[in-house]
């Protein structure tokens, strides 16, 4: 197996560094423009694709072909997926509570406070979850197993995601289920099938790039991801959001947290609730979803 080209790697970090400024520099123009900063939520995956096609042209010549455009491939579909999602989704719309809140609180400029506390943070975090793609594109060994299963892990959270939102925005927009509650489908079987699903889209990205050396060694990037959405800002702002809703606990009691699982009867004994139609989960994920 040839060295992993490091030289070629590094050199290639600036080119996506920069491809990731003119993004947001872009994106916060345009939210100026529209006095709306949640606009960053759908450039989001969009900023993943970016990094993604411009290690894949960096990387000629030098990574394994068959992973390279395996990485672009999967990549491109999720983040171009989920950015018609959420663009579709805000099409109209003003301003999230998200940043209504957090710009509430800007000592100067609304603009300039954005910049430092929503802006920069997310590029830096996207930026270091791609490291995994970027140094995938780079490595030299042939695809194998553990790139195929990665593929599989892969397809699995991409359906949990795809369909999870589907049926989350075909529940609300039935008028006859308003004030209802949301517990079949994939919501049965998880609270968080859409966060479920990008875990797992990362964790699939991550064994086609740790298949070939030094792909392992980026493992930092997609934990970074999966913490985020399990533990940090997904997961738990939405539960504590939903908690003093009618219903919430009983959901709770009955439906995995994460990791989909049948679902168990609640301690009333009572029907299994769900997430009711207008809750938070229906309106944000992590990093604009």
């Amino acid at each position: 197996m040839p060295a992993f080209p490091l030289e070629a790697f590094l050199a290639s970090l600036p080119w996506a560094a920069a491809g990731l400024v003119l993004l947001l520099a872009a994106t916060f123009a345009v939210a100026v423009r529209q006095s709306r900063h949640s606009v960053i939520d759908t450039v989001w995956g969009l900023g993943f694709v970016v990094v993604a096609a411009i290690s894949w042209l960096l990387s000629a010549g030098h990574g394994d072909g068959g992973r390279r455009l395996l990485l672009l491939a999967l990549v491109a579909v999720w983040g171009i997926r989920l950015a018609v999602h959420i663009g579709l989704r805000a099409r109209g719309g003003h301003e999230d509570p998200r940043y209504v809140d957090m710009l509430s609180t800007a000592p100067g400029s609304r603009n300039v406070y954005a910049l430092r506390r929503v802006y920069l943070p997310q590029s830096v975090v996207l930026f270091f979850v791609s490291l995994t793609v970027q140094v995938g594109m780079f490595s030299t060994g042939g695809l194998g197993r553990l790139a195929i299963l990665g593929a599989l892990l892969w397809i699995v959270g991409f359906v949990f995601e795809t369909v999870g939102d589907c049926q989350l925005a075909q529940f609300k927009a039935d008028p006859a289920k308003r004030g209802t509650v949301l517990n079949t489908g994939l919501w049965r079987y998880t609270r968080h099938p859409n966060y479920f699903g990008d875990a797992a889209v990362w964790a699939g990205l991550f064994l086609v790039a740790a298949d070939s050396w030094p792909g392992v060694l980026t493992i930092l990037s997609p934990a970074l991801m999966i913490w985020t959405l399990a533990g940090k800002t997904g997961k738990p702002l939405t539960e504590k959001a939903m908690s003093a809703r009618p219903g919430y606990k009983e959901y709770i009691e009955s439906t995995s947290g994460f990791l989909p699982w049948p679902p168990r009867r609640p301690r009333n004994g009572g029907r299994p609730a769900g997430p009711e139609a207008d809750g938070p989960e229906a309106d944000g994920h992590q990093g604009g979803r």
